[in-house]
């Protein structure tokens, strides 16, 4: 088996039009070529076990099927499978000489109309949502059913599709994925799949399994202005992850968009999307698909980020990404994220201890110290020293900054995704403040007060003035807060911490409490 790679052989020469200039996407199963007007895609000699395109004739016949599968719902668009071939040397796209290799050849999509950067950028609207449902609707009714596609909405094929996301991410608990949330999503999923067995053949009586897209997101959706969508780039090298009910398919889109923040849209792609089809048993399986969903991508996420072909950037971006459609999965399975509030005067190792937390669970860090320099729009980086309730620490910009912390708290975990608090919580208007705000949202408290002695918090802040760090607290500042500190006694769930304890024994007893 020889691999070429093309993205050094392909040049200006080697396609049978004129043109300026070319891009070239590459991706861990192909090589895209994107021209003025037509892209063309070429199959890397990989096998990853759920797909192998080891040898030309596998790569030529999974590139048929490809154009054969996504004529189904853009038949202009795929335009056919061509050669690539070697004359003196010279690698061209339907060129003479010795075949090497087999491309989709498809027309090339307008670029400002990519769903996943309009996202980014907040344009997506109910009038792209209803184009989009105005094709998937009729499509399902028309894609394959029968006894061929039916053994994939089975409970066996079910039960195996969720295991192996499970047994593929073990090695990622406690990196991606804390082991309570994970424990969690394997048990939810199993039960459902018990206590449904009854829905599940129902799908399958009813004609809900069919032959579908198998990767139903943003990035394989563009749209003409609001003239035409394009749903494009199905799966077709492996007909379990394509085939199956219809309500997986739709539920990836609709995790797509919750993940992107944009619930709203969410539900309103189901609602009339649900009205057009007559799909009223859909709504019973939609959170279990979408968490298998938002499962899989995580899954993708944690192989990108432990590839060592992979930048280091773009492996801590897989990661945190990974962690945040993990969240999304715990979320639609019921889940109740934990809020962590870190409480304790300045230099008593709050913020130390909540960044080690950090490295054994994910979570969203706030800190005041963070949040009150972004509202003055000032650098992170620098110190900014005043006294006692002075300057940026007015008793004003301090319910200002407590009052974001928890904005900012309430939609992340909307999201599934644990926080962790950070700030002095010294008035106990602040913490009344916490209770009150999140008393009716599924989540749950863990309060950690932490203490030390006077000489090594002394010690601690004039260490601390010399290295990098985001308080501006000064010895005077804490002997000031110490005289009006309220104690946090009246907290449910506390957690009180002697800061001058070995940082492993410290978080060690952290993640013992928040088992409870």
């Amino acid at each position: 088996m020889k691999e070429y790679l093309w993205d050094k052989l392909i040049n200006l020469n080697s396609f049978p039009f004129k043109i300026e200039d070319f891009k070239v996407v590459q991706t861990h199963i192909s090589y895209v070529f994107i021209t003025d007007f037509y892209v063309y895609k070429i199959k890397k000699p990989v096998n990853f076990g759920f797909l192998d395109f080891t040898t030309l004739e596998k790569r030529k016949y999974f590139c048929e099927r490809e154009v054969e599968l996504n004529r189904r719902l853009c038949p202009d668009l795929y335009l056919g499978v061509v050669p690539v071939t070697k004359s003196d040397g010279i690698y061209k796209f339907e060129g003479d000489g010795e075949i090497v290799e087999y491309a989709v050849k498809m027309k090339k999509l307008p670029e400002n109309g990519m769903m996943s950067p309009l996202l980014e950028e907040g344009k997506i609207t109910e009038k792209h949502i209803d184009l989009i449902n105005n094709v998937l609707v009729p499509f399902y009714k028309k894609a394959e059913t029968g006894e061929r596609v039916n053994i994939y909405g089975s409970i066996e094929t079910v039960s195996y599709n969720t295991n192996e996301n499970f047994e593929q991410t073990k090695d990622f608990v406690g990196i991606a994925i804390s082991e309570d949330k994970y424990e969690y999503i394997v048990n939810y999923t199993k039960q459902f799949i018990q206590n449904n067995k009854e829905l599940f053949e129902k799908r399958i009586k009813e004609g809900y399994i069919r032959d579908g897209h198998g990767d139903l997101y943003s990035a394989n959706i563009c749209f003409d202005d609001l003239k035409r969508v394009y749903i494009f780039d199905c799966i077709e090298f492996n007909e379990r992850f394509r085939c199956g009910d219809v309500c997986s398919d739709i539920a990836f889109l609709a995790m797509d968009l919750d993940y992107h923040r944009f619930r709203d849209l969410s539900n309103y792609f189901i609602t009339n999307y649900v009205e057009q089809s007559g799909d009223r048993d859909l709504s019973k399986l939609l959170n279990f698909y979408k968490c298998y969903r938002a499962y899989v991508i995580g899954k993708i996420g944690c192989f990108t980020y432990a590839s060592s072909e992979v930048p280091e950037e773009k492996r801590r971006e897989a990661l945190e990404s990974a962690k945040r459609y993990f969240d999304l999965a715990y979320l639609y399975a019921g889940g109740i994220p934990k809020i962590i509030i870190f409480i304790g005067l300045s230099g008593t190792g709050k913020s130390y201890l909540a960044q080690k937390l950090l490295q054994e669970r994910p979570a969203v860090y706030i800190a005041s110290d963070i949040i009150r320099k972004k509202l003055a729009n000032l650098d992170l980086d620098k110190h900014y020293y005043a006294d006692f309730e002075k300057g940026i620490y007015t008793p004003e910009m301090t319910e200002k900054t407590y009052k974001k912390m928890i904005e900012i708290a309430k939609e992340e975990i909307s999201y599934g995704r644990d926080v962790i608090l950070d700030a002095t919580f010294r008035n106990k208007k602040y913490r009344n403040l916490i209770k009150k705000e999140f008393k009716n949202t599924r989540t749950k408290l863990y309060w950690i007060w932490c203490q030390a002695d006077d000489e090594v918090i002394k010690e601690r802040i004039f260490k601390r003035k010399e290295e990098k760090s985001y308080s501006d607290a000064l010895w005077e500042i804490y002997l000031s807060q110490k005289k009006k500190f309220k104690e946090p006694l009246e907290c449910e769930n506390l957690l009180i911490l002697n800061t001058s304890e070995s940082a492993e024994i410290l978080i060690n007893q952290i993640l013992k409490f928040l088992k409870n």
